[in-house]
């Protein structure tokens, strides 16, 4: 599978803009910058995203990229897909031409990869995976406010000393 950086790209900016349009539009300028993506990169999957009826966008001030389905009905399938990333394991891209014009001895094999592939990718969906995010972001905060409770009690110790 060569799943390249488009793919990987697109469902990263989703899940951004997925977790930051609770407040409205959410700027591809304000995914860039959270995500370390080049903004020229991001508009050029976006207007294909766009085309595929994955997000919506609104023009002017405050405007920017709302995900125009419901979280639960957006699988990453779906956006690797609308962004033109191939998911095929084969040399020959499903053509069954891949050695002397016939299929190779693993093309089958491959093609099967292909399709798990898509059935998994398939079944996971943008809600899951910001829930996924949320829940991480929840477990990092509370180790961080552990970490800084205990460097307060050890400054406080060393203080009284």
């Amino acid at each position: 599978m060569r799943l390249t950086t488009k793919g990987r790209f697109a469902v990263t900016a989703m899940i951004d803009l997925a977790m930051q349009q609770e407040a409205g539009p959410v700027t591809l300028a304000g995914i860039s910058q959270r995500q370390k993506i080049s903004l020229s990169y991001l508009e050029q999957l976006f207007a294909k995203l766009r085309r595929h009826n994955l997000v919506d966008s609104t023009r002017g001030p405050g405007g920017g990229y709302q995900i125009s389905r419901r979280l639960r009905e957006v699988s990453v399938a779906d956006v690797i897909l609308a962004v033109d990333e191939p998911l095929d394991a084969t040399q020959c891209g499903g053509k069954e031409n891949c050695h002397d014009e016939g299929p190779c001895m693993t093309h089958d094999l491959w093609a099967r990869l292909n399709d798990q592939m898509l059935q998994f990718l398939s079944s996971v969906n943008l809600q899951a995976l910001v829930d996924e995010q949320r829940e991480k972001d929840s477990r990092r905060h509370q180790a961080q406010v552990v970490v800084m409770k205990e460097s307060r009690q050890v400054a406080a110790a060393a203080s009284s000393l």
